[in-house]
């Protein structure tokens, strides 16, 4: 048996990118997938998916800005499969712009998103994490915080403010539960579609198209820390392509 064997792992942004990559490799692992994201037709499909290959797995229509849908997400969770081990929060926006031009509506739809879902599902989990005396938390966070760039800094102070989140939980943690952090670069997503500054967009797409490392990079990851013993916290994952900065 590996360590992600029986293991009920929750997953939002599981629709697409780096979320459903992580739901097939964890599934075809042994691993039932509980999904969650907004899109509910892709769900549908990856979740079909995943039971033709012969694993398991439930989904919900999961809005991570409405703190009810993630409570939804964890007690289907426990519903279908009678407990919670891991909460990957993957779900994510990137509408990146210059500060200059005041994008305020997205900068707090990024606040919505990257910080506050993160958040919800801490919210939601935590009190499953303690009463059952184990869980994971897996956070998805940006190599964008590592090294600030131009047009990312609201972006950036999101991820970065879950990464200082993600570590404070560790640390009030205890020794029976475990929070990773894992740090992708350029990955060949559709982040992209999301920008919609026209230059900030062509430059995105044209660096993705170059340089960008595959989804199942980072859902490797994610595997590496979710399938270690329980006594073993891995706290930190960058995974970006050789040739990024």
């Amino acid at each position: 048996m590996s360590g992600i064997e029986g293991k009920v792992v929750a997953i939002t942004g599981a629709s697409g990118g780096i979320g459903e990559a992580t739901a097939l490799l964890l599934a075809e692992r042994g691993a039932k997938v509980v999904l969650g994201a907004r899109r509910p037709e892709r769900l549908a499909d990856l979740a079909q998916r995943i039971g033709k290959n012969g694993g398991e797995a439930a989904w919900v229509r999961t809005d991570v800005t409405r703190r009810e849908d993630l409570a939804a997400l964890v007690a289907l969770a426990r519903e279908r499969f009678g407990r919670l081990d891991v909460l990957v929060g993957n779900a994510g926006v990137g509408p990146i712009s210059p500060l200059d031009e005041l994008r305020v509506a997205d900068w707090e739809r990024m606040i919505d998103v990257n910080l506050k879902g993160v958040l919800y599902g801490i919210a939601e989990a935590l009190p499953v994490f303690r009463e059952q005396g184990t869980g994971h938390f897996v956070n998805i966070v940006s190599t964008a915080g590592l090294r600030i760039s131009p047009l990312m800094a609201v972006y950036a102070g999101t991820k970065n403010a879950v990464r200082t989140v993600s570590e404070g939980l560790r640390q009030e943690a205890g020794d029976s539960l475990r929070v990773t952090v894992v740090s992708p670069g350029f990955v060949h997503t559709d982040f992209a579609d999301g920008i919609p500054d026209a230059g900030a967009r062509a430059q995105t797409l044209d660096t993705r198209d170059r340089i960008a490392i595959p989804p199942q990079a980072v859902a490797r990851a994610v595997a590496f820390a979710v399938e270690q013993p329980d006594g073993v916290d891995v706290g930190d994952i960058v995974v970006r392509p050789t040739a990024q900065d």
